[in-house]
């Protein structure tokens, strides 16, 4: 990557952050293709992004639906809408811009229809998301009516329409009719924003950010959480634990010991049918090593901070333990019934997000989603080179943010 390159990332990574500055249709638009993981290059892939785009306006359906009919938890579903519309927006900047039509050239199209007298002269000159929205209102509850409805229908007809044009093999003979059916896509896009008292600048940012959480331009991982505070109330940079496996009355169990020591009681599967759960305890050491974070070693190893009787309290005190052990148990489940995740390289992004979100309001919130697919991956990787051993040496390494596996010597 050149510095011309570089210091466009840093402008856009910017602009995504200054919610003051209007961001601009064409440069978001640029941000979703550099942002595609979709390997067949400009009109070959179309087909695949037409198929996201369809899923997100399902999603999008289903969202504004709930927030039209539950009139009492409809604050709820604001943030669902955005994501759900900023995900939409991701799909159809992108198939816009391997059809060759900027996001600002399909406004000035969408302007020019007289089917909805709305829009004219809104969009003519547009630039922005802002410009599409100059009046938009605040988003204070469902609106009466089927205004909503008939436009959620109306969206989702013109994204069918596209699709019965692609598969039957209509666009292919005429260009032309994609970009109609893109125009009228996002004329009904921006109707049931406006209907859904939405803000696309808004739902354009959230996308991005979410975006450069799974997939950032530069993987920085930050400081470690316990960085200036004493080193006897550090996490150690670097260790090494043995996983032991026993049997004992006919009951398997394993006991992790460090420096010779033993780290809390000797684990059982705790269920009738063995699943190994008892070797669970090598994702608290995936989430120490990868993320720096986990109060559940911390208390295995007597390093809370009480030099600080905040973070002492509310970073490792029980709550967070037991949320710890929560994730811990939830991944360990889901996993089991996608084979530990063997050759699996990215994992579900609603996965990941229903992590994030059990651990908002905490330190390690501030770890991006990549982190914790690197820390969950990495942790069933170990789990299954141990659970096929069934014994041996996990080291974790801060300072390179990594987890190992060795067998005994």
């Amino acid at each position: 990557m050149n510095h011309d390159e570089r210091a466009l990332l840093r402008r856009q990574a910017a602009l995504f952050e200054d919610a003051d500055e209007p961001l601009g249709l064409n440069e978001y638009q640029t941000f979703t293709s550099r942002t595609d993981r979709n390997d067949r290059p400009g009109p070959e892939g179309i087909g695949l992004v037409m198929l996201g785009l369809y899923g997100e306006i399902g999603s999008l359906l289903s969202a504004l639906k709930k927030k039209q009919r539950d009139k009492e938890a409809f604050q709820s579903y604001h943030d669902e809408v955005i994501e759900e519309l900023g995900d939409a927006l991701w799909y159809f900047a992108n198939a816009a811009l391997r059809a060759g039509l900027s996001l600002e050239q399909i406004a000035r199209r969408v302007s020019r229809s007289i089917g909805d007298w709305d829009y004219a002269g809104r969009s003519g000159d547009a630039r922005t998301f802002m410009d599409l929205q100059q009046e938009q209102s605040t988003f204070d509850g469902p609106l009466a009516g089927d205004i909503v409805e008939k436009r959620l229908l109306a969206l989702a007809g013109k994204v069918g329409h596209l699709l019965e044009n692609w598969s039957s093999g209509a666009i292919a003979e005429n260009r032309d009719l994609m970009s109609a059916d893109l125009v009228e896509i996002f004329r009904a896009l921006l109707m049931a924003a406006d209907g859904a008292q939405v803000s696309l600048d808004q739902a354009a940012r959230s996308n991005a950010a979410k975006t450069l959480g799974r997939w950032p331009d530069e993987k920085k991982w930050g400081e470690l959480f316990d960085d200036g505070f004493p080193e006897y109330e550090q996490l150690p940079r670097r260790m090494t634990v043995e996983f032991i496996e026993r049997e004992v009355g006919g009951r398997r169990h394993v006991v992790m010991r460090y420096n010779g020591v033993n780290l809390g009681s000797p684990l059982t599967d705790n269920r009738h049918e063995e699943d190994d759960y008892r070797y669970h305890d090598v994702f608290h050491l995936a989430f120490a090593g990868t993320l720096g974070w986990s109060p559940t070693l911390r208390a295995l190893l007597r390093l809370k901070r009480k030099s600080d009787p905040k973070i002492d309290e509310n970073e490792d005190g029980a709550r967070a333990n037991i949320i710890e052990e929560g994730i811990s148990t939830w991944i360990f489940n889901h996993g089991l019934r996608h084979n530990a995740f063997a050759h699996v390289e990215s994992l579900d992004y609603a996965l990941l997000k229903a992590v994030h979100e059990l651990v908002r309001g905490y330190e390690v919130e501030r770890r991006p989603l990549w982190q914790w697919e690197r820390a969950i991956l990495e942790g069933f990787r170990v789990f299954r080179q141990l659970t096929e051993h069934r014994n041996g040496l996990v080291t974790i390494d801060l300072g390179q943010r990594s987890i190992g596996f060795e067998r005994f010597p």
